[in-house]
């Protein structure tokens, strides 16, 4: 990442930097950051456009990941000196940080336009184009770099996950396999190697991969904060207490939730600790040996081995033909069921049905209903905005209006957070009822899918909790899909009531939605 004082090629020579900068860049090269940033800084007071003291504390800046920082120092080393590939290229890391693609992008084409045979450039080009969703041209510069550069790991690393989202999966191994014999060390190329392994099926290598995730820094409390050994499957656990604590989102934990009567049956007393929205529905597991307690990280309960939920596949030695797939293991509350029920019967809003509660109660066929629709039919179209891949999995609503129009299907929206456009949609849509935003819990959202004949959902907890419940549920999948979907099936090993829609193209969710219309019209027809 750093620049030569000089460029050949018909471009101008520039002075070479003075003593303190490269006193500043030695303390660098050795490792002693946080000197060589003071250096610079003095560099800076002295002359504020030097351009090395600018370009190498941006470095540093990027290395800190102050991408902000990093973008200021590293533009303005660019305004000093337009002709440096190298500060352009290092610019569009630093844009990369703010996910500022489109900038990157341009940034990676100037520094390419002066200097075509520049590898990083190429490289960081890939990953722009990645960022902007488009991995045909993403894995094209990655492919070029590589040819500059044979043995650059994060080209091959950029390369193989863009073959990945091309579904190109072979290929993107074998980028992932030859990154990883040039620094047998990264993490994040080990967890994604093993992301491919479950995603193409290979469950017990890639679960067993999987485990590279607690290496990273985000993970770091997961291998701290407990005093008891992690439980990894080969320890007895008869007599012993296990608890099992969150670590992602509420759709991972709903999911392996499955595991946690297996355990039971070997003799553990387990705990369940989960967030307070999941408790009043993962209440349904508590029994003799099982205990469901709201997660408090700073004060986990006693126990004698420990276990995030994402590890227990792993510590089972889960393969495809041995998944518990078991279904109902949530039930909701009757008492919530039944209140439920009566709102959507009469279409009303207003606040969820009561605490409390025994287990399930039977649902009236949709078919056998006097006087009302053939079929009901919850909806969910966007998950959580914070989350990194969001833009991938969620659908605007208005791309689903086909859907909404079909006759005898009363559609009830379980979605919990509109965003502003959805509300546009909405108020064309009166058939809509708008359920989801009166849902104070996750047990008043399984009570409201117990009313309904079928849940249609992007790839969020609520596809989770309908399949946790064993009630029929369309998922609908974006071209490349979450490694626990697999590859290129229409259902799902771990929930059989569940059919899976997948785009057939990128970004393409119109098809998926004519799809959904014909299978939900098919239901509905007399």
């Amino acid at each position: 990442m750093t620049d030569s004082p000089n460029r050949p090629n018909g471009r101008t020579a520039h002075p070479p930097p003075r003593p303190a900068v490269i006193e500043a860049v030695r303390l660098q090269e050795a490792g002693r950051l946080a000197e060589a940033e003071q250096a610079y800084v003095a560099a800076l007071r002295a002359d504020p456009g030097d351009f090395y003291a600018l370009h190498q504390l941006g470095l540093i800046c990027c290395a800190r990941k102050a991408y902000a920082d990093a973008v200021l120092l590293l533009a303005t080393a660019v305004e000093r000196r337009p002709d440096s590939p190298d500060a352009l290229c290092n610019l569009a890391v630093a844009l990369r940080g703010l996910n500022r693609d489109a900038e990157a992008l341009a940034a990676c084409d100037a520094a390419i336009a002066m200097a075509p045979d520049h590898a990083a450039a190429h490289h960081n080009r890939g990953n722009a184009l990645s960022g902007l969703d488009r991995p045909e041209e993403a894995e094209a510069a990655h492919a070029r770099a590589l040819a500059l550069d044979p043995d650059n790991a994060e080209a091959l690393y950029g390369r193989g996950n863009a073959l990945r989202e091309l579904r190109r999966f072979d290929e993107a191994m074998a980028c992932y396999a030859k990154a990883l014999t040039l620094a047998p060390g990264r993490a994040d190329i080990r967890f994604n190697v093993a992301l491919l392994q479950l995603l193409t099926g290979r469950l017990a290598e890639g679960f067993a991969g999987y485990a590279a995730r607690l290496a990273k820094p985000e993970f770091a409390e997961l291998r701290d904060r407990f005093a008891a050994p992690a439980w990894q499957g080969e320890e007895p656990v008869a007599g012993r207490t296990v608890l099992l604590h969150p670590e992602q989102g509420a759709g991972d934990t709903l999911q392996f939730l499955r595991y946690a009567p297996l355990l039971a049956e070997r003799g553990a007393r387990v705990i369940c600790a989960v967030t307070a929205p999941l408790k009043p529905i993962v209440d349904s597991l508590a029994g003799l040996a099982i205990t469901v307690v709201v997660w408090d990280r700073t004060a986990p309960p006693a126990h004698d081995l420990h276990c995030p939920y994402l590890s227990l596949p792993a510590a089972f030695g889960t393969t495809l033909e041995t998944i518990p797939a078991r279904v109902p293991y949530l039930v909701p509350p009757a008492d919530r069921v039944a209140a439920l029920a009566a709102r959507l019967a009469t279409g009303a809003g207003g606040q969820g049905g009561g605490e409390g509660g025994g287990k399930g109660v039977a649902r009236e066929p949709a078919r056998e209903r006097r006087g009302g629709p053939r079929l009901r039919v919850g909806l969910v179209w966007a998950g959580n905005p914070g989350f990194a891949n969001d833009r991938h999995r969620s659908i605007p609503l208005s791309t689903l209006a086909p859907l909404l129009a079909l006759d005898g299907v009363q559609f009830v929206s379980l979605q919990k957070e509109l965003r502003p456009e959805d509300e546009t949609v909405l108020e064309r849509c009166p058939q809509l009822l708008r359920l989801g935003e009166t849902l104070r819990d996750f047990a008043d959202t399984a009570a409201a899918i117990a009313a309904l004949d079928l849940v249609i959902s992007v790839d969020t907890a609520v596809a989770h909790l309908a399949g946790a419940m064993g009630h029929k549920v369309f998922i609908l999948l974006p071209f490349s899909s979450d490694w626990r979907w697999l590859s290129g099936r229409p259902d799902s090993p771990w929930y059989p009531t569940a059919t899976l829609f997948r785009q057939p193209r990128i970004g393409d969710w119109t098809s998926i939605a004519g799809a959904v219309r014909d299978a939900v019209q098919g239901l509905a027809t007399p």
